[in-house]
């Protein structure tokens, strides 16, 4: 070989080399914060973030090659929500998988630039989450429960399966400002409807004064819960034993809990699924989209779930018409 050839073979050879080398590279992991308003045991929380993962690896992210997830537990508690939200920024993921407001709130505390995909957010706007529903404009876009109107609904269902309700304990989380808002549509509603409403805080921290309080209204006749979002996140559980315990109907605001033994109706959307969404959410960041243009979804269809034995259990008769249009009666 002249020498001419001998050094544009090797001259062609030192070229490749950097290509070979970045074909044999690994694929680049990348990190995915989740930050859960629930407790780690918690099954509510189990199941969302078993569809959040189905929902990545149906588009091709696997736990261990090309992602990894990182996840802490707030509770729906301010002060776990801010140091779990302080410990994932910290973290520096490239992502944070976001559930409520709370959690949502706490990580905007700490950085306003860190994409966020949400859900299970009752109203991201007047929350100080989003600038709008169409053009989020932040860091942070996602997936919303319910508008406040949904408030009504709950206590129509209340009215139409326990009739001679007039007082009404509607249970929320103080400490997240949802909850306080979602009481005052409720609160707008009640009066057309004739109920007397009142807001009834629990929270994880004292759930013998929880009791204390709806032992001391399940002494008048004619009572009846609404239980919110918010409360369901730091105390189902409890919630549902004591509602059976004092033979009060409640409604609720998510599907999971009537299916639990001692819980009579509830309507909501399907929160699971959100979390199977916001995978999709999350693929599109992670590929190079940004959260500001991604607009806020709301669901697009709700639930209506009845268990009968409780109903028989509490003495009442279910109206045909609502059984007629519930989409799960649990026998």
């Amino acid at each position: 070989m002249r020498r001419r050839e001998f050094l544009a073979f090797l001259g062609s050879v030192v070229a490749a080399w950097p290509l070979a080398a970045r074909a044999q590279q690994p694929e680049r992991v990348r990190l995915i914060g989740v930050l859960m308003n629930r407790a780690a045991d918690n099954p509510d929380g189990q199941d969302r973030i078993a569809a959040f993962h189905q929902g990545l690896q149906e588009l091709g992210w696997n736990v261990g090659r090309n992602v990894r997830i990182d996840t802490r537990w707030g509770e729906d508690d301010a002060d776990r929500e801010r140091k779990s939200a302080t410990e994932l920024v910290a973290l520096a993921p490239d992502i944070i998988l976001a559930s409520g407001t709370l959690s949502v709130a706490a990580l905007q505390q700490v950085s306003r630039t860190l994409p966020i995909v949400f859900a299970g957010v009752t109203d991201p706007v007047g929350a100080g989450l989003v600038a709008s529903l169409a053009r989020p404009g932040g860091n942070a876009t996602g997936f919303m429960i319910y508008e406040y109107s949904l408030s009504a609904k709950w206590l129509e269902l209340l009215k139409q399966i326990a009739p001679s309700v007039t007082r009404v304990a509607v249970i929320r989380n103080s400490d997240n400002p949802a909850g306080l808002a979602v009481f005052g549509a409720i609160q707008n509603a009640a009066q057309s409807l004739g109920f007397e409403v009142t807001p009834v805080s629990v929270s994880v921290r004292d759930a013998g004064e929880f009791e204390r309080i709806i032992a001391a209204f399940a002494r008048s006749p004619n009572g009846g819960l609404i239980v919110t979002q918010t409360a369901s996140a730091v105390q189902r559980d409890l919630i549902i034993t004591v509602a059976a315990r004092y033979k009060l109907p409640a409604v609720y605001a998510g599907n999971f809990n009537v299916r639990a033994s001692g819980s009579l109706i509830s309507y909501g959307p399907d929160i699971v699924d959100q979390f199977r969404q916001a995978a999709g959410y999350v693929d599109r960041i992670l590929k190079g989209e940004k959260p500001a243009d991604l607009p806020v979804q709301a669901p697009t269809k709700y639930r209506l779930v009845i268990n009968l034995k409780t109903a028989k259990m509490l003495g009442l008769d279910v109206p045909a018409t609502l059984l007629a249009r519930a989409d799960e009666v649990i026998e």
